[in-house]
């Protein structure tokens, strides 16, 4: 079926729209604090009206996406309904070029949230490209699974890759991954878990892909669990209420009707939820076990607390008491990712966002290990680099996540947490003494030679700090990075790396594509389809496909902004 003419008429249409809500958000300010929402934000109701979509429009559209691949998981397509220019998400610039002469080390919190990704693809799968601030690199990188070698013991929780090769946007420089996998129990090794579901029963959440498919989500959960387990039920709308008392999880009837009979109607007080929520954990609480709140709303809500400080000091003083918090988003129009993203961090846990019973069974089944049971926290990487043999480096992605130099041996620093059975990348693009890559012109009055570190074939050193669960004091892990694992020919990388260099260049594509050079969404998939290795649940073949309808929904190729000089601030 040829849509030559469908496909132009589509995508001018879509550059119109983008170049008007553009406009409009470049005149808005933007704030990476916390969101006044947790103050107040506008209720919804069941009944808004929704931005009608001109039957013409809605054929062409659907006539354009059924003639796309299927592959993999969550194929659905659903036409836009709601508008996303009411979406909250924090706003950020990608991480600069730094000259390793004069900022020689890099530290960050890791991080094992997959929102982002799963969200862009209930956007794409609407027919839209996100907007520029819902694309988080680092967490489409660490939605997929990657085969490192894992640690085979808690006590250290976490194995170590690290693989250097060809960069695949800039053939003059090379691309570092570091890889994390953490320690795996068996399914019977897994603690006891005293689990609070809070769900949002508010006016906002009626839609299908809100309330509905969350409680089918927890559904999904719940068959998971056993007698030794504790459940209990939460909501919260114009007023919190308990539905369900902390109940044995193999009372499976029991917590399925309490789920069912679920309904969303009426204004939200997300805070008065959250308060009861930690009273029913601190009820049921297990010692040493797994206890945790799991949020599950649109983020849209007045928290019902004197000040926003007052929510997260209450989410903090849980944590610190042992108890987590979970956040699970659903559906759009309305999305808080912002906030959503913000008390997961502060209260020690993991966000997801959910767009299908697909994902749903990913996160709260299939990886519940990583959902729920913490193995290591306060997760901090440093790596200090060799100026000697690199000149200039990136981080790709975690700007959210940074972190002072001095905050590395700092105990009393939160950072993030790794659940078991997690994977977690970090990408570093650097240039090489002597290449022609990314370049920063050095300073005036700098000295003229870099003295040599001491190690010739070290091109970094790498540092990884962590606390076991309950602990106060931090562990250290060091490895050295060396100029001999350098694989010169990136065909010959392995799989792992090739696919997370591609996802790496999908997000840092839809973020603006600043340092892509020329490469387009046609290299992306070829790189993507021939590093797909072992994908038993057809994740990284939807990638492809996803991949596939951002291209054809984009107005053009994405274009170069690369800079061969730039300023470090």
């Amino acid at each position: 079926m040829k849509l030559k003419p469908i496909v132009a008429v589509f995508s001018l249409s879509l550059l119109a729209a983008c170049t008007i809500h553009n406009s409009e958000r470049a005149s808005r300010p933007q704030s990476t604090a916390v969101h006044p929402s947790l103050v107040a934000m506008e209720e919804v109701t069941a009944d808004q009206p929704q931005q009608p979509v001109p039957d013409p429009a809605k054929r062409r559209y659907e006539m354009k996406l059924m003639a796309q691949p299927v592959a993999g998981i969550n194929a659905s397509i659903r036409p836009p309904s709601e508008p996303l220019d009411r979406e909250n998400y924090a706003h950020f610039k990608d991480n600069p070029l730094k000259r390793a002469a004069e900022f020689p080390v890099s530290t960050f919190s890791i991080d094992v949230d997959s929102a982002s990704y799963a969200n862009l693809r209930r956007i794409l799968n609407e027919g839209r490209l996100p907007p520029m601030d819902a694309v988080r690199v680092e967490e489409m990188i660490n939605y997929f699974n990657y085969e490192d070698v894992a640690a085979e013991q808690r006590d250290t929780p976490f194995g170590i890759t690290t693989e250097i090769a060809a960069n695949p946007w800039n053939p003059e420089t090379k691309l570092l991954r570091i890889g994390i996998k953490a320690w795996q129990p068996r399914q019977s090794e897994m603690p006891p878990a005293n689990l609070v579901f809070l769900v949002d029963v508010s006016g906002s959440m009626h839609s299908p892909d809100k309330l509905p498919l969350l409680k089918r989500s927890l559904r999904l959960l719940s068959r998971s669990l056993d007698a030794d387990d504790r459940v209990s039920l939460v909501v919260y709308a114009g007023a919190s209420g308990v539905v369900l008392e902390p109940t044995p999880g193999n009372q499976r009837a029991t917590i399925e009707q309490a789920l069912q009979q679920l309904s969303a109607g009426g204004s939200t007080n997300g805070g008065a939820g959250i308060r009861l929520a930690y009273a029913k954990a601190r009820e049921a609480f297990i010692e040493g076990g797994i206890n945790r709140a799991i949020l599950a709303t649109d983020g849209d809500f007045n928290v019902g607390t004197v000040n926003h400080q007052a929510l997260i000091d209450l989410i903090k003083q849980q944590r610190q008491a042992g108890i987590a918090l979970t956040t699970l988003g659903f559906g759009g129009g309305n999305y808080n990712d912002h906030l959503m993203e913000q008390l997961a961090d502060q209260g020690d846990g993991n966000y997801a966002y959910i767009d299908s019973l697909m994902e749903a069974r990913k996160v709260l089944v299939r990886e519940l290990g990583a959902t729920l049971q913490t193995v290591a926290k306060d997760v901090k990487i440093q790596i200090e680099f060799n100026p000697e043999h690199v000149t200039v480096y990136r981080l790709v992605g975690y700007e959210n996540r940074l972190l002072a130099r001095e905050d590395f041996n700092n105990d009393k620093v939160d950072a993030g947490e790794i659940g078991a059975g997690h994977s977690i990348s970090a990408l570093y693009e650097i240039s090489l003494s002597g290449s022609t890559g990314q370049r920063i012109e050095p300073l005036r009055y700098a000295q003229g030679q870099v003295k040599s570190a001491g190690k010739s074939d070290e091109l970094a050193f790498l540092k990884l700090r962590f606390k076991h669960p309950g602990e106060t004091e931090s562990e250290l892990i060091e490895t050295p990075i060396l100029a001999s694992q350098i694989v010169q020919d990136l065909s010959s990388s392995s799989d792992d790396f090739r696919f997370a260099a591609a996802v790496a260049a999908f997000g840092q594509s839809l973020h603006g594509g600043k340092y892509l050079k020329d490469m387009g969404y046609d290299e992306m998939i070829e790189l993507a389809r021939g590093a797909r290795g072992n994908d038993p649940d057809g994740e990284r073949a939807e990638f492809v496909r996803l991949l596939g309808l951002a291209r054809d929904l984009s107005p053009m190729k994405p274009q170069a902004n690369f800079e061969q000089t730039a300023t470090v601030p």
